[in-house]
């Protein structure tokens, strides 16, 4: 049985997939893919299930190895060069790694997060529904941790499947859209223009759990403590220190400093995907623009399969350096090349 080996892994990387919802009443966070239709694109090009588990790479590199037979894999998300065998590969397509070769992925570019989908998925046991890793809690499988260098992961036999890739719409170089609340009323009107009319930036010291953000202070009009009430990926709660904080997948359940505002859901995958020390903004939306949204992005996910494309021609770096893409080039060393009547007679200029 084929299995897809990882020679090097950087930190914040590990198996994700939809998540665990439906748990949270308990107090079990649900975790999953920090970018939801990255996630998807890449089980879509391998004919997963959309939210089927894969592997999140962080924004450092990697190295996997297929082991026992060919394996076919599908990238997307943040962009980063990628090749198996020194023979490059694109991001948003699917590739089959032949017994014995490496795919290698470079450090992450305008964006932090990968998504390395296996034909037929990732073999484990659910723990409440999903395969998701919270290494906070020790949940998720094959390995309830970040991954590392040395597991391995069970494969399916390469289908032999024609290549593809998908072709997704750009992401936009926008405001992070916002709705105000739950306790928006916890902070004055200067508090939240202040909130909307400034540059943020992610804190280096973010994780799964909360992006921190640096920026003005939001002063709060009654205190930082509220009763602690429920959470959702996106909540931006606001602590003593004014410093605001977006929960993510891992965060807990409930909270109880006083949330100004939640990402939209169409947003929070282009959010987590803002590296930190990049400046963003938020922008206000209504709560009927923000369920608007959410239904396109739920259409999006579902049209997938309309935007699969049969990939072009295997990118051949070799063939290219050998071929003369630039027409009559000129030699500062050869003065036969400076005058249009070195060229031969079928050659002349117009």
């Amino acid at each position: 049985m084929p299995k897809l080996v990882i020679a090097s892994i950087g930190p914040a990387s590990s198996v994700q997939d939809g998540g665990r919802p439906g748990s949270q009443r308990y107090g079990l966070t649900p975790s999953g893919a920090m970018d939801r239709l990255a996630l998807a694109a890449a089980n879509t090009l391998v004919g997963n299930a959309p939210f089927a588990a894969a592997i999140e790479v962080g924004p450092f590199g990697a190295a996997f190895i297929a082991r026992g037979g060919s394996v076919r894999v599908a990238l997307s998300g943040a962009q980063r060069s990628a090749d198996i065998a020194k023979r490059p590969v694109a991001v948003d397509s699917s590739m089959t790694l032949a017994d014995g070769e490496t795919l290698t992925l470079g450090f992450a570019r305008n964006g932090s997060f990968s998504y390395l989908a296996i034909e037929g998925g990732i073999s484990g046991e659910p723990m409440f529904g999903s395969l998701s890793v919270n290494a906070r809690a020790g949940l998720g499988s094959p390995y309830p941790r970040p991954l590392q260098a040395g597991d391995e992961l069970q494969a399916a036999p390469a289908s032999g499947a024609p290549e593809r890739r998908i072709e997704l719409p750009d992401v936009p170089d926008a405001p992070i859209r916002i709705v105000f609340g739950p306790q928006d009323d916890e902070f004055s009107d200067e508090a939240k223009a202040l909130f909307l009319a400034s540059d943020w930036k992610i804190s280096a010291t973010s994780d799964r759990m909360g992006y921190r953000l640096e920026g003005p202070v939001i002063r709060h009009l009654h205190g930082h403590n509220i009763v602690s009430d429920g959470t959702v990926n996106g909540s931006i709660q606001v602590p003593g220190n004014g410093q605001p904080i977006v929960l993510m997948p891992d965060r807990g359940t409930s909270g109880g400093y006083p949330k100004i505002a939640t990402v939209i859901t169409a947003d929070f995958g282009r959010f987590a995907q803002i590296s930190a020390g990049r400046s963003f903004r938020f922008k206000a939306l209504s709560i009927a623009e923000a369920q608007a949204e959410a239904k396109k992005f739920a259409d999006l996910v579902r049209t997938l399969p309309d935007r699969l494309r049969a990939d072009g021609a295997e990118f051949n770096i070799e063939a290219l350096a050998d071929a003369n893409v630039a027409g009559h080039a000129v030699s500062a060393v050869d003065a036969g090349t400076w005058h249009p009547y070195a060229w031969t007679e079928s050659e002349q200029a117009p």
